[in-house]
């Protein structure tokens, strides 16, 4: 869908947000928001956002985890291998298609993710602290509202979509 940019509103306003989306790209991926502690910037993003996935899904297979995830399968293929071999994840057969993977959080995975959640969760109370709840709520309403039509786009223009918000 294109737009007239000088129809949505004040330019000023969308070169302010579009800066400070690019200021928290850089710092976040700097930072890797990885949390506080010993755990911080322990596990890097494809990382976690495989893992998380697993997590809320449970069990699936390659094409499905690409899928759910916006992304296409050799990437899956290419992210996962090595949180195999550092036993997070574990590769078995599809139980009615020998030949198929089913990929699933190990018990060391869950425990390495809900260790990094919880540091990643202090990290977000630090950096909120002075936040009033309703402010919170409205940042994280805000932020998943932008991620869901960030990722609308890409579909629809045939970029890759990079990850789905967490539901």
């Amino acid at each position: 869908m294109s737009m007239d940019m000088t129809t949505v509103g004040d330019t000023g306003l969308l070169d302010t947000l579009q800066h400070e989306v690019a200021l928290f790209a850089r710092r976040a991926e700097q930072t890797r928001l990885g949390g506080v502690g010993q755990v911080r910037n322990s596990m890097d993003r494809a990382a976690y956002l495989l893992l998380n996935r697993l997590d809320k899904e449970g069990p699936m297979g390659v094409k499905a985890l690409a899928a759910s995830m916006g992304i296409d399968s050799s990437t899956v293929t290419r992210q996962v291998a090595p949180l195999v071999d550092t036993g997070l994840v574990k590769r078995t057969s599809h139980p009615e298609d020998g030949r198929a993977v089913v990929l699933q959080l190990s018990p060391r995975g869950q425990s390495r993710l809900d260790e990094v959640r919880s540091s990643r969760r202090q990290l977000m109370a630090e950096l909120t602290h002075d936040w009033a709840p309703e402010e919170r709520e409205a940042f994280c309403s805000l932020l998943t509202r932008f991620n869901s039509a960030l990722s609308s786009r890409m579909v629809t223009t045939g970029g890759a979509a990079g990850e789905q918000p967490a539901s």
